[in-house]
């Protein structure tokens, strides 16, 4: 006799997020250096990252998110980069024989 489980999947998410292909560089106190990739989406709650597979995030940890501006941007806003705080809720690695990248959900702090 075979029993098959139905999984759920609840949404957390708190805000709309919006699809953006943005440079990023993730600073990771525990290695000392930063890793630079792209953003997939983004909302006002958080941000999904794509990082190469190199990258050692695990759950929980605290990262610097700098998002650079471009020159007329930074010139109206005063700064060359967005800087955010976050901590990193999900790492998927399902994809890193299609494009040697990590997956990164991060919360804004």
């Amino acid at each position: 006799m075979e029993i098959l489980a139905m999984e759920t999947l609840v949404e957390q998410r708190m805000a709309t997020r919006t699809n953006i292909s943005w440079p990023v560089s993730v600073w990771l106190p525990q290695a000392n250096r930063f890793f630079n990739g792209l953003s997939s989406n983004i909302s006002n709650t958080g941000v999904l990252l794509r990082l190469p597979i190199t990258t050692p995030l695990r759950p929980g940890h605290i990262v610097e998110l700098n998002f650079p501006r471009t020159t007329a941007l930074a010139s109206k806003k005063g700064q060359f980069a967005r800087i955010k705080s976050g901590r990193v809720v999900r790492v998927d690695r399902g994809n890193i024989l299609k494009d040697a990248s990590i997956g990164v959900a991060v919360v804004f702090e």
